[in-house]
Formats: C-alpha cells, structure tokens, sequence
C-alpha cells in the first residue's frame, strides 16, 4: 500500500474566474468606459440644471481588487454611500468631499469666480444632506445605464464620512471595479466613485438611457428639493448668559443651593451661539411655562451665518 497524498487546494482565483465573480481586465475596462461615457454624456445636464454653473464630466479610469480594500483606498476625505438596486447588485459610490462644499457655495449663491477650490476634509451633518441629494442623481443615472430587469430604483443609506462607515458584513471576498469619474464645475475639480462587484458588471449591458439628458433648465424640483433640505437642516444653539464676578476664592467654596447672579440687572444679554461662533445678541425672557430669548442684534449677514453652519 501506498501512502496517500493530501489533495492540493483548489486555486481561488482560478476557481472565482471559472463561477464568474472575478472578469479579466478586458471586460472591466469595457463596462466602466462605457458607464463613463454614459455619465459624462448625461449628468452634466442633470448638475447644471440644479446648480446653473457648467459642469464638466469625463471618465477618469478603473481599479480593480478586492471591494473593501478599493473603498478604503479612497480615503478618509470622501463621502460614501452604500446602495443597491434589485435585481443587479449590492455597490457603493463615493465622493471627494470638494465636490459637495462647492455645491453647498453654490447653491448659497456664490459667483463662480469667487469660489476657492475647496481643501478636502470631513463634511458637517449639514454637507452629508446635500451629498445625499448629489448621490440620488448619480444612482438615477446608474439605474438607467445598466437597466436591470424590473424597473426598480436604487435604495441608497445616507452618506457617511468614510471614518464613520459601518463595514458591512461579507460572505466572501468580492472582487470589484472602482470606476472613477472626473467632475469640474467652475474651480471644482474633483472625483467620484462607483465599486461595482465583478460579478454584476459580467453580466451587464451599459446602455445609453433615452430622455435622461433632456432636463435643461434654470430650476428644477429637485433644486429645489436641495435647497430646502440645506434649509432644514437641524442646527443645534446654545445661549450664554454672564454672570456677575467672583473672586477665586468665592467661586472654590460655592454649593450646592448657592445663587448666582446675573451681571446686566435690567435687559439681560444672551449670546447665542453655533458651532462655537456667536449668531445673535438676545435678551432673556419668559413666555408661559419656558424661558426664552428674544432676537435683539446679530453677528454677521445671513450668507455670513450660513457659511459658518454649513462648516
């Protein structure tokens, strides 16, 4: 009798590219020229509608790994949103944060020539509503270029700062294409993009959508849509009171039960502030069962205050 030898494992790239969930790079660079192309000749009308500034939108090429590891190479000064559309695949699309400060310039009416190119960095709980806005348009016109069977629109989580995404729980390794696309809009040069697994973009047909470029107009629903979401975006205040001078000592033995109090003995003066910056010069009042301020003076114009919030 002879010894038995142990069977040598099985190769798993081999064995991915035989079951169709790793494409040679022919076929890759195939389906995301061509999904390029598609965004660039349809979301430029989709952009300029909303924000009125020309915007520009080519192919910016392909990488190709693993799907965790193409999204964290992107950074951590992008927004991220993950989605899926039914009947195609589970993806994620990111954008560099610049992209998303500009629009919010925009859209608060600044003149393109006075539009600094904007440093990336964390976007504010106000910028992720607007990037949630931008990225609905990009999953529309991704929904139509790869027309899955049903007809059923993306669902898409709200975007995240990439040190905030919640990593998904995988099966397995996915193999996936990051299809980058170049946006320009004024100063604005900037990038986003699409992780698509390989085994979706296999079995995909880019198409170029009918009507889907046809939305030139100086305003639309969904500008207006953006705007009120940027309006509505919950901001929290905080007043600051000041209170009469203690000595060092005074203040080292205060307890429990002991009563300040207020320095102005007439009008009491109340600074409300917003992330760290002061807003509005208020006087301290009483209406019914709740305290409250009321509006006497501010700091700044309201394009001033808004800036400052959207930061």
């Amino acid at each position: 009798m002879t010894a038995r030898t142990a069977p040598r494992p099985f190769d798993k790239t081999l064995l991915a590219r035989m079951t169709g969930l790793l494409a040679d790079r022919e076929p890759v660079e195939k389906f995301a020229t061509e999904l390029g192309q598609v965004f660039g000749e349809f979301l430029p009308d989709l952009l300029q509608a909303e924000t009125g500034f020309p915007v520009e939108i080519g192919f910016a090429g392909f990488d190709t790994g693993l799907k965790q590891e193409l999204v964290a190479a992107l950074g951590d000064k992008v927004a991220l949103c993950d989605g899926t559309l039914r009947n195609w695949c589970d993806f994620v699309i990111a954008c560099d944060s610049p992209i998303v400060m500009g629009m919010v310039e925009m859209l608060l009416g600044a003149a393109p020539e006075t539009i600094a190119p904007p440093q990336p960095r964390r976007l504010s709980a106000i910028e992720l509503d607007v990037a949630a806005m931008l990225f609905d348009k990009i999953g529309h016109v991704l929904k139509s270029a790869v027309s899955a069977t049903g007809g059923f629109e993306p669902t898409l989580e709200r975007p995240t700062n990439a040190g905030d995404r919640t990593q998904p729980e995988e099966a397995a390794e996915i193999h996936a294409a990051a299809v980058k696309i170049a946006l320009t809009a004024g100063p604005i040069k900037a990038v986003f993009t699409i992780v698509i697994p390989h085994q979706a973009l296999l079995k995909t047909k880019i198409v170029f959508p009918k009507g889907i470029g046809q939305a030139r107009r100086s305003k639309s629903g969904w500008s207006d849509q953006l705007e009120h979401q940027v309006h509505r975006s919950a901001v929290q205040l905080e007043a600051r009171i000041r209170l009469e001078d203690l000595t060092l000592n005074d203040v080292s033995r205060l307890q429990p039960g002991d009563v300040i109090a207020f320095m102005d003995t007439k009008e009491v003066r109340v600074d409300v502030n917003a992330n760290g910056r002061d807003l509005y010069v208020c006087e301290f009042g009483r209406s019914g069962e709740r305290y409250t301020v009321r509006i006497m003076d501010t700091y700044g114009s309201e394009k001033e205050i808004l800036d400052h919030l959207m930061g």
